[in-house]
C-alpha cells in the first residue's frame, strides 16, 4: 500500500520566477501619429486652399501640405477636404507651390473629393472680381458659380466638341442702326458693347440665336441669360434650329442635380460653345467666350437673392471686359443702368429707324381714368371704357385673342372703406381684408382676413365708422369673371402665379394675366387692355415708373402692328412721361429722364450705394466701424416695419452712398468692417447689399 508523499516544506519551494516588466502602451495620440505619418509630395507640395466657410475675416487662401499619395490627383481647381479649426470642411485647391510663408507646421490635405478641375483660373478670377465688386466673400460666390457634385455624371466620358457652325444669315439685323456693325465686330473677334432695343413683335429669340451663331462661327463661346423658363424655352429652340442640338446647352435650376451637373461639365470640358440659361448661367465656364447677352435686364429675377447679391448684367459686363469679348444688353424697354452705359460711351444703342418702328408698333391709346373712380367697385365701366370695350369686341370678331393685363392676381386682393378709402383691416390681428370669392348658400362669401383667415361679417371703418367696402384693386380672377359676363360666348383664360401659360392659340379668346405672365399668341393679339395703371405707378418704389413701362412694353410687344389693326389701351393719364414713352414707343427717352433724376437724387447708377439692414445695435456698430472715402454719405438709419410707442423698431436700414469712382473703395470698406465684425464673433445678423434694386 503506497503512502502519499510528504508535502514539501514551504521553505524548500523554489522561488517564483520574476515576470518580465511589461512595456507601457503608447498613447492613442502617438499611435495615430505613427499611423498617419505621411510624406509630402515630391513636387510643389504646398497647396493653397479656399475653404468653404462664409466668414468675412477668413476670406483668403490657406496653405496645406499635399501628401505623396495625393500627388497625382491634387490638381489645381479640384475639390478637396481639409481639417480647419478641428473640423473637416470642403474647399478648392487653387494653386500648388513649392514654398509657403507660414512659419508653423502645415497640416496635410485630408482627401481629394474629386480630381475634376471645376475651378479653372478664369472662373476663379471672375469669382474673385465679383466678390470684390459687391464687398462679399469668395466662398459665397463659388457657391453660386459651381453646382453641387454628382459622382455618376462626373464619371461619364466627355462628349466630342461640337463642330464650328457656318455663319448665319443676319439680314434681319439691318433694320437696326449699327446692328450689322455690331455683328461684324463679333465675327472678327473684336470687342463691342451694345444696348439693343427690340422692335415690338420682333422674333427676339431668333435674333439672339443669329448673334450667337456669328460668335460660334468665329470659334468663340457664348453665354445668354434670360429671366424665366418660358423665355429660355423659346431661346433654346431658336438656337437649336440654327446651330443644332449638340452645339447648345440649357442651364436651369429645375433640371435636377445630376442633369444640371452633367450639362455644366459639358460646358467646362469644351463640348459646347453656346450656353443659354437663367440667372445661374451667368457663371457658365465656356471656353474662349466672345459674346455675353442678357435679355430684359430690368427684371428683378436677374438679381441673385443670395450673398453677395450679384446682378446678371454686372457679372456679364465683368466677363466681357476680362475676356475682351462683346456684351449685348437687350430688351423691349431700357433701364436707367443700360442708359448709363449708352451715355457713358461704353455701349452703342441698337435702335430701329422711326419708319420701321411705326410699321411694327401697335396703336397705343391712353384712357386716363380718375384715381378714385378706378378704385370704385360700383363704377366697373370706368375700368373698361367704351372705346377699349369696342376695340376688344372688334378683335374678337376678327378672330384674334385679346390680352388683358391686371396688376394683381386673385379675386379682390385688397379692400378699403367705401366712404373715406381707408384700408380695411381685421379687428383681431390688424391684417388686410379681402374677398375670397365663391358662394355660401347662394350668397357671396363675406370679407376675410388674409393673415388669420377669420371672416369679417360686421365691418365698421375705424376712421369714419362707415360699413361700406370697396375694392382697392380688382384682381385677375375677378376681372376674368367680369369680362366673361361682358363678352359672353368667348372663352376666358387666366395666366399668373402658379398658372402661367407659355402660349395660347391664335383664336378669339380673352387672356387675363398679371404683369410678367403674358403668354405668346400665335399671330399676335388683336388688342391689349392694360388696366389699373395707377396701381403700378403708385407704388412706393424708386423704380416704379421704369418697372411700369417695362411691363407695359412687354405686353404691348405681343400685339399685332397698328397697320394690321393692333390696338393697346393703357389705363393711365396721357400726360405722364411713362404713358408718353409707351405711346411714342421710345423707352430710351424715358430712360434718359430716369437717369437724370437719379443723378439729381444721388441714386444708382449715378452713384454706388450700400444698404445695411439689421437690428439697431448691429447697424449702428457697423456704421461706427465703417471707414468711408471722402465722398461717402450715410442716410438714416430708418426703421423697417412697425415701431413701438417709443419709436423703436426691431430692424433698421441705413443707406451709404459714394461717388461712382469710389465704388471699389466702398466695397472694400464694407468688406473690412464686416470682417472685423465676424472676427469679434458678433451674434446679431446683418445684411449688406451693394446697389440694391429696392431703395424706397
Amino acid at each position: 500500500m503506497s503512502s502519499s508523499p510528504e508535502p514539501t516544506p514551504l521553505w524548500d519551494l523554489p522561488e517564483p520566477k520574476a515576470e518580465p516588466a511589461r512595456k507601457a502602451k503608447p498613447s492613442r495620440a502617438k499611435t495615430a501619429s505613427r499611423r498617419g505619418a505621411q510624406n509630402p509630395a515630391p513636387e510643389n507640395p504646398v497647396a493653397r486652399i479656399v475653404v468653404d466657410i462664409p466668414l468675412t475675416h477668413l476670406d483668403r487662401t490657406f496653405d496645406y501640405r499635399i501628401p505623396e499619395k495625393l500627388h497625382e490627383t491634387a490638381v489645381p481647381g479640384c475639390r478637396v477636404r481639409v481639417r480647419f479649426a478641428g473640423q473637416l470642411v470642403d474647399g478648392y485647391l487653387v494653386e500648388r507651390a513649392d514654398t509657403t510663408e507660414f512659419t508653423g507646421k502645415l497640416a496635410y490635405i485630408d482627401r481629394v473629393t474629386s480630381s475634376e478641375p471645376v475651378l479653372p483660373p478664369a472662373l476663379l478670377t471672375l469669382c474673385r472680381s465679383v466678390a470684390d465688386r459687391y464687398g462679399g466673400t469668395l466662398s459665397d460666390v463659388l457657391r453660386l458659380a459651381i453646382p453641387s457634385r454628382h459622382a455618376k455624371a462626373e464619371g461619364e466620358p466627355p462628349a466630342e466638341p461640337a463642330p464650328t457652325p457656318e455663319p448665319p444669315e443676319t439680314t434681319a439685323w439691318e433694320k437696326y442702326q449699327s446692328g450689322p456693325a455690331f455683328l461684324e465686330a463679333v465675327a472678327e473677334r473684336r470687342p463691342a458693347n451694345a444696348v439693343w432695343q427690340a422692335l415690338p413683335g420682333e422674333d427676339w429669340p431668333r435674333r439672339l440665336a443669329e448673334a450667337a451663331a456669328v460668335a460660334a462661327s468665329a470659334g468663340r463661346g457664348v453665354v445668354m441669360v434670360v429671366p424665366d423658363h418660358r423665355d429660355l424655352t423659346r431661346l433654346h429652340d431658336a438656337c437649336v434650329s440654327l446651330l443644332g442640338a449638340d452645339s447648345v446647352v440649357a442651364l436651369i435650376a429645375g433640371l435636377g442635380p445630376a442633369e444640371r451637373y452633367r450639362r455644366w461639365l459639358a460646358v467646362l470640358r469644351g463640348a459646347v460653345r453656346v450656353v443659354v440659361g437663367t440667372r445661374a448661367a451667368m457663371f457658365a465656364p465656356v471656353a474662349d467666350p466672345g459674346l455675353f447677352v442678357v435679355w430684359d435686364d430690368g427684371d428683378d429675377v436677374h438679381l441673385d437673392q443670395h450673398a453677395p447679391y450679384p446682378h446678371v448684367r454686372d457679372v456679364l459686363m465683368d466677363r466681357a471686359h476680362a475676356a475682351k469679348g462683346s456684351m449685348l444688353v437687350a430688351g423691349f424697354a431700357r433701364t436707367a443702368e443700360a442708359q448709363f452705359l449708352v451715355e457713358s460711351g461704353w455701349a452703342q444703342p441698337l435702335v430701329a429707324a422711326r419708319p420701321e418702328l411705326r410699321a411694327a408698333a401697335p396703336r397705343v391709346t391712353p384712357v386716363g381714368e380718375d384715381f378714385d373712380v378706378a378704385r370704385d367697385e360700383a363704377a366697373k365701366a370706368a375700368r373698361l371704357p367704351s372705346v377699349a370695350f369696342e376695340a376688344a369686341r372688334q378683335s374678337l370678331a376678327g378672330g384674334f385673342p385679346v390680352l388683358v393685363q391686371v396688376p394683381r392676381r386673385g379675386y379682390v386682393p385688397g379692400l378699403a372703406c367705401g366712404n373715406c378709402r381707408t384700408s380695411a383691416h381685421c379687428r383681431r390681428c390688424a391684417g388686410p381684408l379681402s374677398l375670397p370669392g365663391g358662394l355660401i348658400d347662394g350668397a357671396p362669401r363675406p370679407p376675410a382676413c388674409r393673415w388669420c383667415g377669420v371672416p369679417e361679417t360686421n365691418f365698421h371703418c375705424a376712421a369714419c365708422g362707415s360699413v361700406r367696402l370697396r375694392a382697392v384693386v380688382v384682381g385677375s380672377k375677378r376681372t376674368a369673371e367680369e369680362l366673361g359676363r361682358a363678352f359672353s360666348g368667348f372663352p376666358v383664360r387666366t395666366s399668373g402665379a402658379t398658372e402661367v401659360l407659355a402660349s395660347v392659340p391664335g383664336k378669339p379668346a380673352l387672356v387675363v394675366c398679371t404683369p410678367g405672365a403674358e403668354p405668346v399668341a400665335e399671330g399676335g393679339y388683336g388688342a391689349a387692355l392694360l388696366l389699373d395703371g395707377w396701381a403700378l405707378l403708385g407704388r412706393q418704389d424708386l423704380r416704379a415708373g421704369e418697372e411700369t413701362l417695362r411691363r407695359w412694353m412687354a405686353a404691348a410687344a405681343l400685339v399685332r402692328p397698328g397697320t394690321e389693326g393692333g390696338r393697346v389701351f393703357v389705363g393711365a393719364e396721357a400726360g405722364l412721361s411713362v404713358v408718353q414713352a409707351l405711346v411714342r414707343w421710345d423707352p430710351g427717352w424715358h430712360a434718359s429722364l430716369e437717369l437724370a433724376e437719379r443723378r439729381e437724387l444721388g441714386f444708382p447708377p449715378a452713384m454706388r450705394m450700400a444698404s445695411i439692414e439689421g437690428t439697431p445695435d448691429a447697424v449702428a456698430g457697423l456704421l461706427d466701424d465703417l471707414a468711408l472715402p471722402e465722398s461717402g454719405e450715410v442716410l438714416g438709419p430708418v426703421p423697417l416695419g412697425e415701431v413701438d410707442e417709443d419709436g423703436n423698431a426691431e430692424r433698421e436700414r441705413a443707406l451709404v452712398r459714394v461717388a461712382r469712382p469710389d465704388g471699389k473703395a466702398l466695397a472694400a470698406a464694407v468688406h473690412a468692417a464686416a470682417a472685423r465684425r465676424d472676427a469679434r464673433k458678433a451674434s446679431e445678423p446683418i445684411r449688406i447689399q451693394l446697389d440694391p434694386l429696392e431703395l424706397i
